[in-house]
């Protein structure tokens, strides 16, 4: 079986290199790939050709534009990567009969109330970035492609920058932290969502039924606030240098931080159909936060 992987070198895309290769032949791409091939989702004109010179039995989408205060100055370019280029793969797709897995976001969603959404939920994008990805799931629902859509948020990673390592400079630097407590998700790490993409990809193709929609988070819930306090504490925990004090981690309001982009205050979603369909047990968000931070903190 041979995997076209596009999107390589994000936080997810590099760990779905690990994940998918016990699969098949993984061929990894991203926009600025030496060699014959790219996947550069700015020009998706250039996908097509692509994707059927590589002539893959599976595409695993994990390109976008993510920026997403960014994304509300340049729409045009966001809808060209969230939208436009996923819409022209899930077509190639279709035409050749490969599945293609995709990632979405919470932030397809209003952020009103407290409950978790399911995949179900009526959406409400409230930024640029969250319209697009929408317009993307949309276009490939449209394809008719076999296809897996994987909604998550609040994704993490060792590799490259991630809140955790920002507490943890800020804590080593600062008297006292401000950090919203209103915006309510669960911390997932990038290694979880391709472990759990590779263990729904072989179960899907092996049962087609499987195909459709997905929310994929960590278990539980906690607001920045709390994920800041147990990085902290974890740091404290370890003997690193933790200048700010237990009572100094001071909870503010989203207003508190204007950005360009308007965020939901209601990141939760529901896991049930996932765990249901695949036979996953996901895990806490407390446990690959801890490992991230075994990790970074060297122990």
């Amino acid at each position: 079986m041979k995997i076209l992987l596009l999107g390589k070198n994000g936080q997810v895309g590099w760990e779905l290199q690990r994940s998918l290769g016990i699969l098949g032949e993984v061929v990894a791409l991203d926009f600025d790939t030496p060699g014959p091939w790219r996947a550069d989702f700015s020009a998706p004109e250039s996908l097509a050709p692509m994707i059927r010179a590589v002539a893959p039995d599976v595409i695993v989408n994990a390109a976008a534009h993510t920026a997403v205060d960014k994304a509300e100055s340049e729409p045009e370019l966001a809808r060209l990567i969230n939208a436009t280029a996923p819409g022209i793969v899930a077509r190639e797709a279709a035409a050749r009969g490969a599945w293609l897995v995709h990632f979405s976001t919470d932030y397809v969603f209003d952020g009103s109330g407290s409950a978790p959404r399911t995949e179900d939920a009526a959406t409400g994008p409230l930024n640029v970035y969250g319209r697009t990805k929408l317009e993307g799931e949309e276009l490939i629902r449209a394809s008719a492609c076999r296809h897996l859509i994987l909604r998550t948020s609040w994704v993490y990673a060792a590799r490259g920058g991630n809140f955790a390592k920002t507490m943890l400079k800020l804590a080593a630097e600062r008297d006292e932290l401000k950090v919203i407590d209103d915006q309510f998700g669960a911390p997932t790490g990038a290694d979880l969502l391709a472990d759990v993409t590779a263990h729904a990809l072989r179960q899907a193709m092996a049962r087609p039924e499987l195909a459709g929609l997905y929310h994929c988070v960590a278990g539980g819930e906690t607001s920045w606030h709390g994920y800041a306090s147990f990085v902290i504490e974890q740091a404290r925990a370890a003997g690193q240098p933790v200048k700010v004090g237990a009572d100094a981690l001071r909870a503010v309001p989203t207003s508190a931080f204007p950005t360009p982009a308007r965020r939901p205050l209601n990141s939760r979603l529901a896991t049930g159909r996932l765990a249901s369909a695949f036979g996953l047990q996901l895990p806490p968000w407390q446990h690959g936060v801890a490992r991230l931070l075994a990790e970074l903190l060297g122990r």
